[in-house]
């Protein structure tokens, strides 16, 4: 019985011991360095404009206007809805499905694959009629596993900027300066590839019709 208690006592002082040192004071600890020297970057590096958040450099938003740069293809259309999404359809769905992240997990054997590739083929090609088919870059007709990228290859980029130049007045050469401000090198330029981030660039491309 003794040898009980004893045994009793070590096991929770060590689980007492653990709590405080795994469930205190090393989450407080990680969360004020992240606070002090990441503060951005912890606070999961918002954007601001006049004083407003308007996104994330690492969440991409759902762009249709021709003035700006289109991202990649959403399963969950960057999580945009509306307050008609929310009401209730004859069956009692409603589109509005929850804050979520995801592709679309079509087999390559699926119709619908196919279905919606070429619908939005379409929609690309309407809108940049001087781009041929096959010039169309992969990563703009293909969704990230996330569903929530928030970049573009540069080469996704490069193939918009006539469109982008002529219905927002700015200069081609002024929407390809504001690409090359907004990608991303590869890591030591080895690892991975140069990307440009659609947000950033959006937002520049904004201000520069507001000078307009």
């Amino acid at each position: 019985m003794k040898a009980f208690l004893e045994n009793s006592k070590q096991a929770l002082l060590v689980t007492l011991v653990m709590f405080i040192l795994c469930g205190l004071i090393y989450p407080f600890a990680v969360t004020g360095v992240a606070q002090a020297f990441f503060n951005y970057e912890a606070n999961g590096s918002l954007i601001e404009v006049d004083g407003k958040i308007v996104g994330s450099e690492h969440l991409g938003q759902a762009f249709t206007a021709p003035e700006y740069l289109w991202g990649r293809v959403s399963s969950i259309n960057y999580n945009v809805y509306t307050k008609e999404d929310k009401v209730p359809d004859q069956n009692g769905e409603t589109a509005y499905s929850g804050v979520s992240s995801g592709s679309f997990n079509y087999a390559p054997s699926n119709p619908e694959l196919q279905k919606r590739i070429e619908a939005d083929i379409e929609l690309f090609l309407k809108a940049n009629p001087k781009v041929n088919r096959e010039e169309i870059p992969a990563d703009l007709m293909t969704a990230s596993g996330s569903g929530l990228d928030p970049h573009i290859s540069v080469d996704a980029a490069q193939i918009q900027v006539e469109r982008i130049a002529q219905a927002s007045g700015i200069s081609i050469v002024e929407v390809e300066k504001i690409i090359k401000k907004n990608t991303d090198s590869s890591v030591l330029g080895v690892i991975g590839e140069d990307k440009v981030n659609v947000l950033g660039a959006n937002l520049d491309i904004f201000e520069q019709m507001k000078k307009r």
